[in-house]
């Protein structure tokens, strides 16, 4: 798909939203697996200035009906395969699959007005393990601020390759689409069944000629670096061992990011990792954010105490979705 395919496909779809009801302030479900028509939805989404919500089609229903409550979509997108993943709920389901929505045709390609900078542009579910779900709203300023800040050796050149080999319910899916796609590169839609394969996953980064990865620590140690001594890795998400550091590092720019999502994914970057240097701290705040480190009281420790770690700055989201004793 070109960019051009990628634009028009992208208005229609939208036209077709904003007739349903999207717009500034509103958001649409998004239950899809990896695909390039998935990529067109978010975009679609992001066009009528109104938020995505992805919901990984592998979540338990009752997750899926507590997500469809709590943010009240106007729409889920989905395909047919999928569909019945909402049977329960009284929604406007929007089918984006190989036959489709006869609708989203007849939609005029035309461009929509853009965005405001401070609109939401995605909502994401925390996994909930310390309680109740919370739904992270993250705004165009908090993404587009994300390249401004973080450089990983010039791989945001366009012409890069890199692999969109994430659930959309990840936040590391942002980073991998609008990495490639703000900065002219080509996005390459990893299949859930290759992805799940480091022999075939392993194949598909040599012939695709990957320039860009970004992985956690143990998918990463499934993985051969044999053949892509020209991509750069960008790990997080989890600790990183110094023997992972050691066979991937060398010839290739590797850095350890660090953030929650309520950050916009990272905070901080290491600075290039080298081999034998051990494992990798989570670096130095990225342009635009500022860390601290605070006791109860939210005094600063002196250095050497323990402390709660707060992070600030330009990436830090809206807030928890309909949750403002939380947010403050």
């Amino acid at each position: 798909m070109t960019y051009r395919e990628l634009d028009e496909a992208s208005n229609r779809l939208a036209h077709l939203l904003v007739g349903d009801g999207a717009g500034p302030g509103r958001c649409v479900g998004l239950l899809l697996s990896r695909s390039a028509q998935a990529v067109v939805a978010i975009l679609a989404v992001l066009k009528t200035g109104a938020a995505y919500l992805p919901i990984d089609p592998g979540l338990p229903a009752a997750r899926i009906g507590f997500m469809v409550a709590d943010a009240a979509p106007i729409a889920v997108i989905t395909t047919a395969e999928l569909a019945d993943r909402l049977d329960r709920h009284d929604l406007v389901v929007i089918d984006v699959g190989d036959i489709g929505d006869p609708r989203i045709g007849t939609q005029s390609s035309t461009a929509l007005p853009a965005p405001a900078a401070d609109d939401i542009a995605h909502i994401v579910y925390t996994s909930g393990t310390t309680g109740v779900p919370k739904g992270v709203a993250v705004t165009h300023r908090n993404v587009t601020q994300l390249f401004d800040a973080l450089e990983i050796g010039g791989q945001l050149a366009p012409g890069r390759v890199w692999t969109q080999c994430h659930s959309y319910a990840f936040d590391f899916s942002v980073w991998e689409i609008w990495g490639a796609l703000l900065h002219g590169g080509r996005l390459v839609v990893v299949p859930e069944s290759v992805a799940r394969s480091p022999e075939d996953f392993h194949d598909l980064l040599v012939s695709e000629r990957v320039g860009v990865l970004t992985q956690t620590p143990s998918a990463v140690s499934v993985l051969s670096p044999e053949g892509l001594g020209s991509m750069a890795l960008v790990i997080g998400a989890e600790a990183c061992p110094a023997e992972l550091v050691d066979r991937w590092a060398p010839g290739r720019v590797m850095v350890n990011v660090y953030g929650p999502t309520e950050t916009t994914m990272w905070a901080s970057k290491s600075a290039p990792l080298a081999a034998g240097s051990g494992s990798p701290p989570i670096g130095s705040p990225v342009a635009g954010a500022a860390f601290f480190v605070l006791d109860g009281w939210l005094r600063p420790v002196p250095v050497g105490v323990v402390g709660e770690l707060y992070v600030a700055g330009a990436g830090v989201g809206v807030g928890y979705l309909g949750r403002a004793g939380l947010t403050a």
